[in-house]
C-alpha cells in the first residue's frame, strides 16, 4: 500500500517538473532521488510511458551526444490534473498537519 502512495507522489512530481519544462528519465530519477525516492528504471520508465498513454504527457526523441533521449512535456490534460492534485494536496496537508 505504501508503494502505491509513493507512486502517486512520484506521478505528481513528474507532472510538476514537466510543467516547468521538458524532462527526461535520467534527470527525473536524479530529481526524485533528491527527494528521497529510490526509483528504479523499471518503475520510472513505465510510469512515464503510462502518463503519456493516458494523455498527461507528450514526448519527442532528440539525439544528445550521439544518443537518443526521449523528452516529455506536460499536455493540457496533464496541467488540469496537476491543478486538481495541487488543490487536493493543499486540503490534505491542511487537514493532516493541523490535527
Amino acid at each position: 500500500m505504501i508503494r502505491d502512495f509513493f507512486l502517486g507522489f512520484i506521478k505528481i512530481h513528474i507532472l510538476y517538473h514537466a510543467a516547468k519544462g521538458p524532462i527526461y528519465g535520467a534527470e527525473m530519477a536524479r530529481e526524485l532521488g533528491r527527494h528521497g525516492y529510490d526509483i528504479s528504471p523499471g518503475t520510472l520508465y513505465p510510469t512515464l510511458h503510462g502518463l503519456e498513454q493516458a494523455g498527461y504527457l507528450t514526448s519527442e526523441t532528440r539525439v544528445v551526444a550521439g544518443r537518443r533521449r526521449k523528452y516529455y512535456r506536460i499536455t493540457p490534460k496533464g496541467r488540469g490534473a496537476l491543478a486538481e492534485a495541487r488543490a487536493r494536496i493543499a486540503e490534505l496537508v491542511h487537514e493532516v498537519l493541523e490535527e
